[in-house]
């Protein structure tokens, strides 16, 4: 079947002739490129898994940050309302106290008045009552 002439030998060093120069002109830069592709996506996937996990640490470290603020806001508010109540209580108690103070200034006012009054009214209860005696008895018995 097969005629093992120098044809045989010659097509064999054509197609090792062919198979080195495709494999140089063709071949090794495919290879290159998709070696280079494969690179390019490994190293893209690898700085988006970074990335991502970075995004997450920060988005994590954010809402630790916010908790912690809102905590120390929650403490601040609290803090000022008690302040507050603390202030008013005081301001309360001192408004009572000067109540009390002007309520006894003007009860011992009152009884200063009242004192005077009847001093006043009893002096002329002696005053009118010389007058009585002296129209009833005559101004001679009376003094």
């Amino acid at each position: 079947m097969f005629d093992f002439d120098a044809t045989l030998p010659v097509m064999a060093v054509q197609f090792l002739l062919l198979a080195a120069i495709l494999n140089v002109i063709l071949y090794k830069p495919i290879g290159k490129v998709l070696d280079e592709r494969d690179n390019y996506l490994r190293n893209s996937e690898q700085e988006a898994r970074e990335r991502t996990s970075k995004a997450e640490q920060l988005a994590k470290q954010y809402e630790e940050q916010l908790a912690e603020a809102r905590r120390q806001s929650q403490s601040i508010i609290v803090a000022a309302q008690t302040d507050a109540k603390k202030i008013t209580a005081a301001a309360v108690a001192e408004a009572q106290q000067e109540v009390r103070v002007q309520r006894e200034q003007v009860s011992q006012e009152i009884e200063q008045q009242k004192q005077e009054a009847m001093r006043s009214l009893e002096q002329q209860v002696d005053a009118l009552s010389r007058q009585i005696l002296e129209k009833l008895l005559g101004p001679e018995l009376v003094r």
